[in-house]
This record gives structure tokens, C-alpha cells and sequence, in this order.
């Protein structure tokens, strides 16, 4: 096995980052604005403990569901005692804290131990979706330096997975091989809450995915805005539909072990059905729902068109939909409320780079008349900036005035794993002297603050605009138009190549649909 280095050893410190070019008059202003128009929220939460120690103290109480899937449920007591077995299984592989392990393979409730084990002996999870082809699967993994592949699928595994791993020189470990271990005993080794906790990886515009670490407060605190904002408790089950190697898949599987209560998940079969996945939302008695706007309006079409009760006497036990990943409009709220009136619909906004959603948006009728959505105000403990350049210098913008997104706070993560000058482009050290991380995210979305009163809030609140640069989102994903054109350039027969996005009108009606 090829050495490995810890990821502390290949992240920039906050000190090398650069300075925003913002003069002190318009510092203090952008502070205040910030502070004025409730851009600054702040919540104590508790960011000491690992999830899996709440997960420990939850399994006191016997039987208590914590998670299942399509084969099988398991307990906060059974979902503790496998992560530890998990843990001692990459200990003996010889997985060290502050070194990566790669997790594949289909969705399911081993995904949640996996998680839980790595954080136990303080490594870094990175998925690799069972979905990618093995040289994305390779690129992942030889960035991330990862000395271990686990696979959670009790049958094969994807071909690509092994393929991927095999030409990253990462040893594959099953999961289930964890059966036969002796459970991996002590405290979870996380010696500061500034560690990283996982790595994700996203669309880069030179062709190389781009590595965003996310450290253990963040995470946490991401976890926590969720509980506050939805009110969650014990008695919810949230839907874990995500893939993998998206963002909102690590708070699906997580959150509500925070509370006591339940992840279900959902596999692509049932997913990807919308009759069979309300169907699922019905009898599993799930409350808490997460898809992008795309499949929140085939959901809402095929509900329809479905025989026997429409969209109004269906999904009854729904609280909350989250609509994120993508911009969501106006009609298809429109939709939403009126055909599911009892369950609240959430727009939410966030780059993975600052630990999933740094904005919550709750959709009311008065939201509708607007041309383009609200994304709402910071979730806990996120600090936002609206500023715009001139010049070569930056200026903080006022209500009605249009600029970009910066983000501060405990959210903000590390910066992009190996990558010293992608972290530079988007990371600077924040100005503003009050983040715990010392760390400004510049998000690349253009956006305006709306007056109180606009939308119904009683509040200014933040309206998206779109981005300054030439990422897109194709139905949640998130892709960078310049790693397209890379990719095909490597092509012997391809001396040029341009990308652009087309959209068409959907063939289920009322909207429109994007292909590259």
C-alpha cells in the first residue's frame, strides 16, 4: 500500500489565505448591514460531541429504531454496536486518524455505521458512488490519498467501484467482514472540533474534481440548523434519498439520530418512482422529505395522474419538503402548496464547501407573486455578506442592490483537499474578525436583499440571481462546463471542444428540463 499522508499535512493554513480587497469604511458597513438585516445568527449549540456518541446515549433505551432500509432495520443499539465492529475492521486494514476511507456501493443502513465507525477512530469519509465510472471513482480516491475502499453491499460490488480502487491503489474491504470482529473499544478520537470530518467532492473546471473538506463543526452545527429550523424530534423519520456523493446525503443519514429518531432509506427503485415513493412516504410513516425541485414536480405529476386519491389525500404524515440542489420556481411552489397544503415546503441554499445549507427559506402564498424565490435568511451560526466588486475592490451592498454571496461563520470549510490554489481562488481569511474558522467563503452566486415585507417576511431576506461564473446545475448537479470541455479535449480526435446548456420543455408538461 502506497503511504498515505494525513489531511492536515495537505490543506493551506488560514494564515496563507488571501486578503478581500475591501477598504475599512465599507468592512464596518458590510459588519453592520450584516448584523441590521439579521445576515447573523447566532445559536449556541453543542459542537463537542461526535454523532455517534448521541447515538450511544440514545441506545440506553431498548429498541429504539434508528435506521433501516429495504432488507433490514437496526436499532440505536445494533446501529452503535456495528459501527464499532466497522471501526476495529479498518483499524485492522490499518486506517489511522487523519487519513481518508473511501465508502461505496448501494445505499443502505451499513452506509450510517460506516460513518459512525470512521468517526469513532478519527478518519475522514469520502463517498464514491456506485453510479460513477472507475476513472471518476479513481480520481476521487487518489486525491482523497485514501489506503482503503470499504463496500457495503452484501451481494457484488459495481465493477467500476473495483476497477476505480484497484488503479488508485486503495485496498477493498467489505464491510460485512466486520461480522467476525471484536467491537473496537474506547472514546471516539476527536481531539478538537476544528477536525476534518469528510470530503466531498465536486465539478472542477480543469477536469479534476475538486476535494471540499468539511470539518467536524461544521458539520455538527449544519446538523443542529436543520433541528432548529424543523423543529425535529424524536418522532420523525427523514427520507435519506440522496446519493452519495451528494451533501445533503451526509445531514439525511444523520440528523435525526441527533434526536432519537429514524432514517429510512429510500433506494433508487423506490426513489425514482414517484407513485411507489409516496407510497413509501405513507407507510413508512415518513415526515421529513429532501429532493430537488425536479423531482419535486414529478412527484407532484404523477401524484395526479395517479389513480385513486390525487396529490391532496396523499403523503399525510409529511411535515416538511426540502426543496434544494437547483432553483426552485415560483409555479412549482405554486403547486406544492396548493396540493399538499399540511406539509411545509422549505427552500434551501448552500455550498457543499460550507457544510451543506447556510439558508432556509419557509415558501408562503406571499412568496409567489416574486419573479424568482426567496432563499431566506442564515441558519444558525452562518454569517452573510452581500458585496460587490469595483474596481479590483469590494463594497458591501445594501437592500435592492444586487452583488455576490460570501459566507462566514462555524460553517465554512477547509478549503479543497491537495489543492492549494483552487483553495485560494475561493477561500480568503475573513475580515470581519468574528468567525470562529478564520475563514471567508466566496460563494461565485450573484443575489439581492429584498426588503422586509417582500414575500411576506417580516424580515429583509435573500433572493438568488444566479451564478457569476460558468458552473450549472443539471437536475441537482452540480458541473462545471470548463471540466466537460477538459475531458473531451483528452480525446486524441478532439483539438477543441465548447460546452453549453440547452433546456427543452418537459415532456410531463409545465416546466422545462436541462441536457448539456
Amino acid at each position: 500500500m502506497n503511504a498515505r499522508r494525513p489531511v492536515l499535512d495537505r490543506l493551506p493554513a488560514t494564515a496563507g489565505l488571501p486578503a478581500l480587497a475591501i477598504p475599512a469604511a465599507d468592512l464596518e458597513r458590510a459588519r453592520e448591514l450584516a448584523v441590521r438585516h439579521g445576515m447573523a445568527r447566532e445559536r449556541e449549540v453543542d459542537l463537542a460531541d461526535p454523532v455517534i456518541t448521541w447515538v450511544e446515549r440514545f441506545a440506553a433505551e431498548a429498541d429504539r429504531p434508528a435506521v433501516r432500509d429495504r432488507t433490514r432495520a437496526l436499532s440505536y443499539a445494533e446501529l452503535a454496536a456495528e459501527a464499532r465492529r466497522i471501526a476495529a475492521l479498518l483499524a485492522a486494514a490499518g486506517v489511522e486518524p487523519g487519513t481518508v476511507v473511501g465508502v461505496g456501493g448501494a445505499r443502505c443502513a451499513t452506509v450510517v455505521a460506516a460513518f459512525l465507525a470512521i468517526e469513532l477512530i478519527g478518519a475522514l469519509y469520502v463517498p464514491a458512488d456506485e453510479t460513477w465510472p472507475a476513472a471518476r471513482v479513481r480520481d476521487v480516491l487518489a486525491q482523497a490519498e485514501a489506503p482503503v475502499l470499504l463496500t457495503v453491499d452484501t451481494g457484488a460490488t459495481a465493477p467500476a467501484l473495483l476497477d476505480g480502487a484497484a488503479e488508485a491503489g486503495c485496498r477493498v474491504v467489505r464491510a460485512e467482514g466486520a461480522a467476525g470482529c471484536a467491537p473496537w473499544a474506547g472514546p471516539p478520537l476527536l481531539d478538537a472540533p476544528d477536525r476534518p470530518r469528510y470530503v466531498l467532492f465536486t465539478s472542477g473546471s480543469t477536469g479534476r474534481p475538486k476535494g471540499a473538506v468539511v470539518e467536524h463543526q461544521g458539520m455538527l452545527n449544519h446538523l443542529h440548523a436543520k433541528i432548529v429550523d424543523l423543529g425535529l424530534t424524536g418522532a420523525d423519520v427523514v427520507a435519506q434519498t440522496a446519493p452519495l456523493g451528494f451533501d445533503i446525503s451526509v445531514w439525511q443519514m444523520l440528523c435525526p439520530l441527533l434526536v432519537g429518531g429514524r432514517v429510512d432509506v429510500i433506494g433508487d427503485e423506490t426513489g425514482h418512482d414517484p407513485v411507489a415513493f409516496a407510497r413509501a412516504v405513507d407507510g413508512q410513516g415518513i415526515t421529513v422529505v429532501e429532493l430537488v425541485p425536479t423531482l419535486v414536480g414529478h412527484l407532484l405529476d404523477d401524484l395526479a395522474g395517479a389513480a385513486g386519491p390525487g396529490p391532496a389525500g396523499s403523503l399525510g404524515g409529511l411535515r416538511w419538503m426540502i426543496a434544494t440542489g437547483e432553483e426552485l420556481p415560483a409555479e412549482l411552489a405554486r403547486r406544492w402548496l396548493a396540493a399538499v397544503p399540511h406539509a411545509r415546503l422549505l427552500n434551501a441554499y448552500g455550498p457543499t464547501e460550507c457544510s451543506d445549507d447556510v439558508t432556509h427559506h419557509t415558501v408562503t402564498a406571499g412568496d409567489l407573486d416574486l419573479l424568482r424565490l426567496p432563499i431566506g435568511g442564515p441558519v444558525v451560526n452562518a454569517r452573510l455578506y452581500v458585496l460587490r466588486e469595483e474596481d479590483g475592490r469590494w463594497t458591501a451592498c445594501d437592500v435592492g442592490e444586487d452583488g455576490e454571496l460570501f459566507v462566514g461563520g462555524v460553517c465554512v470549510g477547509r478549503g479543497y483537499l491537495g489543492d492549494h490554489d483552487r483553495t485560494r481562488e475561493a477561500f480568503y481569511q475573513d475580515p470581519f474578525g468574528d468567525s470562529p474558522t478564520g475563514r471567508l467563503y466566496r460563494t461565485g452566486d450573484a443575489v439581492r436583499l429584498l426588503p422586509a415585507g417582500a414575500g411576506g417576511e417580516d424580515r429583509p431576506t435573500l433572493q438568488y440571481l444566479g451564478r457569476v461564473d460558468r458552473q450549472v446545475k443539471i437536475s441537482g448537479v452540480r458541473m462545471e462546463l470548463g471540466e466537460i470541455e477538459a475531458v473531451l479535449q483528452r480525446h486524441p480526435d478532439v483539438r477543441a471542444a465548447a460546452v453549453v446548456v440547452h433546456e427543452y420543455p418537459s415532456r410531463r408538461g409545465g416546466g422545462s428540463a436541462d441536457s448539456v
